[in-house]
């Protein structure tokens, strides 16, 4: 296989304490690490482009979750695309684009059935981070899969203005929705959604309770909520649901950091007498759309009905700082790191 000459070291993310509450800056150590030559059936890629998303927050904390939580003093991971720089692996050549996991580092050395090609003439390197990659798909399939999306459906979408939420906002709309309403937690996030997405109505949760706002922005209640927040805003949807409503549930940033028991929802009984459907969603139960939706989303993107933000932080020295400004919602759209 064809290489070229690899560094040795390069610079990763390490957590360096397991976060009370909100992260800090002292939670995670940048260091310099051995980087490790391919095997046979790996290759090693040269990170472009990392993604930071609201999971990982979980994944620091020392508990049983769908995904291992990360280890004191071991490299972090999560999303990441690159070129591959030198390989070992039948059908990986140098130059090659790749999707893969092991973000938060400069350097990755990766089993090449656990990576994706990636064609950069598609569309630019780092939209597999967002829009056509997790939580492109997280946004496709939460709403036309896990909520039964249908025309003429009245849609809620909480954390509107973030990488899912933003998508799928616009799905709904390009799909036949009445009215689509979301929430965000500004006044510029507010208006990017009715101004650049196409939503209906928009309102800052921090203007007011989201319950009053939710009942004027949705005066004939909605059918389906998709949940990136929950607290008050899922509570606030159970109510506001009409009859046989559905709500994808996704996140919860809302208690992501908090040290004490979540508020709400405490209305859950209005579930039994509306029939309403409140499910979970993990993107990895979804791959079989994965083709579907990457065609779809190619095609919307290249005739501009859909529009995609991003947010950049130049420096993998920055990645931490780009995570918990994540977190406290510095980001339009997806967030990702250049390096």
């Amino acid at each position: 296989m064809a290489e070229q000459a690899t560094p040795t070291t390069g610079r990763e993310w390490q957590l360096a304490a397991r976060p009370q509450g909100w992260p800090t800056p002292a939670d995670f150590t940048l260091v310099e690490a051995p980087v490790q030559q391919p095997g046979p059936g790996q290759i090693l890629v040269r990170n472009a482009f990392l993604s930071v998303d609201p999971y990982m927050r979980g994944r620091m904390n020392d508990v049983k979750s769908y995904v291992p939580p990360f280890a004191i003093g071991a490299a972090m991971d999560g999303g990441a695309v690159g070129y591959v720089i030198a390989s070992e692996a039948e059908g990986f050549e140098v130059g090659d684009a790749v999707l893969h996991g092991l973000g938060w580092r400069e350097y990755a050395t990766v089993d090449a059935a656990r990576t994706v090609k990636v064609d950069p003439q598609l569309a630019p390197l780092s939209f597999y981070l967002g829009v056509l990659g997790m939580p492109g798909l997280t946004a496709y399939a939460g709403l036309l899969d896990v909520a039964s999306f249908k025309e003429g459906d009245t849609v809620f979408v909480s954390g509107a203005a973030g990488a899912v939420g933003s998508l799928v906002g616009q799905i709904a709309r390009l799909k036949g929705a009445k009215r689509v309403i979301g929430s965000a937690g500004s006044a510029d996030k507010v208006a990017r959604l009715v101004e650049d997405y196409g939503f209906d109505a928009a309102f800052n949760y921090k203007d007011g309770p989201v319950l009053a706002q939710l009942a004027e922005a949705a005066p004939d209640g909605i059918d389906v909520y998709f949940d990136n927040v929950g607290g008050d805003h899922l509570e606030a949807a159970i109510s506001l649901l009409n009859v046989n409503g559905r709500a994808t549930l996704c996140g919860a940033i809302a208690q992501y950091n908090e040290t004490n028991p979540p508020v709400g929802p405490r209305n859950l009984a209005l579930v039994i007498g509306k029939r309403l459907r409140l499910q979970g969603m993990l993107v990895g139960d979804h791959a079989a759309r994965q083709q579907q939706f990457v065609a779809e989303m190619a095609g919307w993107l290249r005739d501009g009905t859909l529009t995609y933000d991003e947010t950049v932080v130049e420096g993998v020295e920055n990645t931490a700082d780009a995570f918990i400004g994540l977190l406290r919602g510095a980001n339009t759209g997806k967030m990702v790191v250049k390096l």
